[in-house]
């Protein structure tokens, strides 16, 4: 029985460490460089299982050394993998990614075989997947491989959750099949046209579907379909690295409510989890899990 399944990219991202980023026509000298496997699927379906919930992958990669990394750390990581496709044709998903000494980072993404998934086939090749309690979308596939999975899902009885990043425009035929949307002061501007967070996020509201709106360091703010709204602080730690931590709250968002959590709880237990993540040296984020953001919160 799977928990949650995430549809979605897969990337390898290749991290520059600099004191900024470039200016337009400037070349700077970097400190060091190394490479991760990432991509919001990827990195999401990683934390959902870091966090506890049996979690399974369907997306795509090329058949090149990229791929193959990229399905070795999901399999490390206890994601089952099992319909994730190869395409010959297409390299795999990567990045490169900008880290500046105080931890904020910029990034080019190159899509590769992510954005040649097949929407006709999702429904019966991946048939494994929507059997499970929740369904964890973003946007770096197409939305009409997007739209073909969360159709599969909400069939099964399924709670789709869609992190809507990165912010493009989307159909209301797909946004009506969303459960839960997860949003940043920029997708929530994009998608709602107001400027003012408590607006958008108001705008953004409807009594089918949750809004959580992720604000950093601020913390987030969540407009229940019911319309109660609830402002909640973010966990106070010293920042090393902001890469990931909308994922982290993303999978570990999603494992909590596959577990039975409300939509509050499940989102104090995200946010928590995203600060400890930030806070903590990339080389332990392997150590993260249920039990340490519960103490946390406790």
């Amino acid at each position: 029985m799977i928990d949650v399944a995430v549809v979605g990219s897969l990337h390898l991202d290749i991290m520059v460490a600099a004191q900024r980023l470039p200016q337009r026509d400037e070349t700077l000298i970097g400190s060091s460089w190394h490479y991760k496997c990432g991509g919001k699927g990827g990195n999401q379906a990683v934390a959902s299982s870091r966090f506890g919930a049996r979690t399974a992958f369907g997306g795509q990669t090329g058949a090149d050394d990229f791929g193959e990394r990229l399905r070795a750390n999901l399999v490390a990581a206890g994601v089952d993998i099992s319909c994730l496709g190869t395409d010959p044709s297409r390299g795999s998903g990567m990045s490169v990614a900008i880290s500046e000494a105080g931890g904020e980072y910029g990034a080019v993404v190159v899509s590769g075989a992510n954005l040649t998934i097949d929407p006709q086939a999702i429904a019966t090749r991946w048939e494994g997947l929507w059997g499970a309690k929740v369904l964890l979308l973003q946007n770096e596939i197409t939305e009409e491989a997007s739209l073909a999975a969360a159709r599969a899902a909400r069939a099964r009885g399924a709670l789709v959750i869609l992190n809507a990043a990165p912010a493009r425009p989307m159909s209301e035929e797909f946004l009506r099949l969303v459960d839960v949307l997860i949003v940043n002061r920029v997708e929530a501007a994009m998608l709602s046209g107001e400027d003012d967070p408590a607006r958008a996020v108001a705008a953004m509201h409807l009594p089918s579907r949750d809004v959580v709106l992720t604000r950093g360091g601020e913390g987030l703010t969540l407009v229940t379909r019911s319309g109660k709204r609830l402002d909640l602080p973010a966990l106070p730690v010293r920042m090393i690295s902001s890469h990931g931590a909308g994922d982290c709250f993303c999978g570990s968002l999603a494992a909590r409510l596959a577990a039975g959590d409300d939509l509050i709880s499940a989102c104090r237990f995200a946010s928590v989890a995203a600060g400890l993540f930030v806070s903590t040296p990339e080389s332990q984020h392997h150590l993260l899990d249920a039990a340490t953001v519960l103490t946390a919160i406790a």
